[in-house]
């Protein structure tokens, strides 16, 4: 027999025997003890195989029933269907569920478009200087179609074919190659848009939105340990990593490009003007020269676009509103009074209708008379102010501040290293990226920027974010009917997967309240007397822990309602404990036996590559992530200023 399946029969037998320990004899047993029982048979039923959302929602039933029937037997039957179906429109009628299929299936489309190996060959050779290259670029192409799909079976299955062979043609460390593979795949659990922080977000009640403001910069911090972790790993031991040879680095110029640098020019710039004048002109079209002039210039152009929207921004005078109505509760100095340092409510002269601000040269306030308006039981409605008129009275230009300038000389200097070091080799390079990276790139600040600033909801974003595939694929020619039909199957199972999980998780939390299960978790943790911090860790631990025998799916619809309640008591701000969760969920993914990426990679590596290897590769990325965890803990400002800042 395997090992794997000695340890969950091992595992399956700790929790059984476990509860048949703890618990008391049947004449003692309360409906509580029973909830606790439910929790424990759910949770040996889901590692048998059975599956989870119907094992939730019959676990459920059943165990409704028996709470109806010790209250009133004769209605057990009816309250419990009852309850059925009102958790089953609960979720029916939940807005923020409606996200989840227009996400996936956008990754679905994302993921046909051919883009992935694309990306991975520009990033490889933009990135062929680095130690441990190969293995950076995988972590990072990784990390942005993983942004692009939040689908790990997906990323790990298609970097596994793509990646992994060229790092072991390389001759790179399998450890290291496994690890890179495993743990940058899984960033899409982290990353937004994350379908496990839609699912949270949903359990725990907290905004969506804020969610994926508040792991943008954890999944950034995740990504960057990962990259240092394998540069330096390809430092210290450069038979890991080998750095590529110069055939390996190597990029072939189209024509019109070895015909400029065989005249001596190998810089972009200097080469494409220099050759647009001259005898250099002969082989080369100008229509050719002004394209690749136009693409070499794009940085700069973005340079300039950026910093001078921030001028205006930094800049901008400080409004002036000039309301048509003076209001209650301005200043008492505004309004004549003699009580300057309070500066509270003060109600406008009786005899004085529409007023204006006191001169500069401190003279009187000019006094326009105004008929008194009759009295009338209407709220009082609050005039626009005129944006003419606020324009014509706002005062000069503020001075950019210091940091605007430091910003911009660190920029410009870094802008022209680029273009002094340009070659035309780099300049195919950026070509590559601007095929790949950039389409991307610019898929995903349009979904997360609308969901971040507020300009569209999670769901209109989503939806925003499937055309934006459909066009993708269309624009790489891979958008057919086959693809399309593939796409809407894929996302009409993994749809109903979670809103099966979600009705089956509803019905179960239902009866664990019914059973009182909730209460006797929430009295034996704070009979404890446990700290904040204390808390926290044993939380993380016990979700670590799940992470091994169960999913992330399950972790969240079955012991999130648990956890959550106890948050007040503890003073912890679900936001922040979602975060935590977050990061550390992905453990489900790396951790045996139950780590699925590691079987997804073994199902399309070759067949020395064995099981137990990857394993092991993923050993020290599971022990980056909790680096992450107690850095993300020590510093909560690395989650939380961004939602701070956002929505104040």
């Amino acid at each position: 027999m395997r090992k794997e399946v000695w340890f969950g029969l091992s595992i399956m037998a700790l929790v059984v025997f476990g509860v048949f320990f703890l618990m008391p004899p049947p004449s003692e047993m309360t409906n509580g003890h029973l909830g606790l029982l439910m929790l424990a048979l759910i949770v040996v039923a889901i590692m048998l195989g059975f599956p989870t959302a119907f094992t939730l929602m019959g676990m459920g039933v059943l165990f409704t029933w028996l709470a109806y029937r010790s209250q009133s037997p004769d209605l057990a039957v009816r309250q419990t269907l009852d309850l059925m179906v009102q958790r089953t429109y609960s979720v029916m009628s939940n807005d923020v569920l409606i996200s989840i299929p227009l996400f996936v299936f956008m990754g679905y489309l994302v993921e046909r478009a051919n883009l992935i190996d694309r990306l991975f060959k520009s990033l490889h050779l933009a990135m062929a200087r680095v130690p441990g290259s190969l293995a950076v670029a995988t972590i990072v192409t990784c990390a942005i179609f993983a942004t692009a799909t939040g689908i790990v079976g997906a990323v790990v299955t298609l970097m596994g074919l793509l990646a992994f062979p060229a790092m072991l043609k390389a001759g790179y460390n399998i450890r290291l190659s496994a690890g890179a593979i495993t743990a940058g795949g899984c960033l899409g659990i982290l990353i937004p848009p994350s379908v496990l922080l839609i699912v949270y977000g949903a359990t725990a009640g907290v905004s969506v939105v804020k969610l994926y403001a508040g792991a943008f910069f954890p999944g950034i911090m995740l990504t960057a340990l990962y990259v240092g972790y394998v540069v330096v790993v390809a430092k210290l031991r450069p038979d890991y990593a080998p750095p590529l040879s110069a055939e390996d680095r190597k990029v072939t110029l189209p024509p019109t490009s070895q015909a400029i640098v065989a005249g001596g020019r190998n810089n972009v710039i200097s080469g494409l003007l220099g050759a647009m004048k001259g005898r250099r002109n002969a082989a080369v079209p100008m229509r050719v020269l002004l394209s690749q002039l136009f693409v070499g210039l794009l940085p700069a152009l973005a340079f300039v676009l950026v910093m001078g929207a921030l001028y205006r921004v930094v800049t901008a005078p400080p409004a002036v509103i000039e309301a048509g109505v003076v209001e209650m509760g301005v200043d008492a100095q505004e309004q004549g009074g003699a009580d300057d340092d309070k500066g509270g409510l003060a109600e406008p002269p009786a005899e004085s209708g529409l007023t204006e601000p006191a001169a500069e040269n401190g003279g009187p306030a000019v006094v326009t008379p105004a008929p008194a308006p009759a009295l009338d039981n209407r709220p009082m409605e609050r005039t626009a102010p005129d944006a003419s008129a606020a324009a014509q009275e706002a005062g000069p230009s503020e001075p950019a501040p210091s940091g605007y300038w430091i910003a911009f000389g660190i920029l410009l200097a870094a802008l022209l290293a680029f273009y002094a070091f340009f070659t035309f080799a780099r300049l195919e390079i950026f070509k590559m990226l601007l095929g790949s990276f950039f389409p991307l790139a610019l898929l995903i600040v349009a979904v997360l920027g609308t969901i971040v600033f507020g300009l569209a909801t999670p769901s209109e974003a989503a939806a925003m974010g499937s055309l934006g595939g459909l066009l993708l694929a269309a624009a790489y020619r891979r958008l057919n009917y086959s693809v399309l039909r593939e796409s809407v199957y894929l996302t009409a199972k993994t749809s109903a997967m979670v809103c099966w999980l979600f009705v089956g998780s509803s019905i179960f939390s239902a009866a664990f309240a019914l059973l009182g299960g909730q209460e006797v978790i929430n009295a034996w943790v704070i009979s404890m007397d446990l700290t904040p911090l204390q808390f926290m860790i044993l939380a993380q631990i016990i979700i670590f822990l799940l992470g091994w025998p169960l999913e992330w799916t399950e972790i969240i619809v079955i012991f999130m309602p648990i956890f959550v309640p106890l948050l007040a008591h503890f003073n912890v701000d679900p936001l922040f404990f979602g975060l935590l969760v977050a990061l550390n969920l992905q453990t489900a993914f790396l951790s045996p036996p139950v780590a699925m990426a590691a079987f997804y990679l073994k199902g399309v590596s070759p067949p020395h590559v064995t099981l137990n290897q990857i394993f092991l590769g993923m050993l020290p990325f599971m022990a980056i992530q909790v680096v992450a965890l107690v850095l993300l803990y020590m510093f909560p400002a690395i989650g939380l200023w961004l939602p701070e800042v956002l929505y104040k």
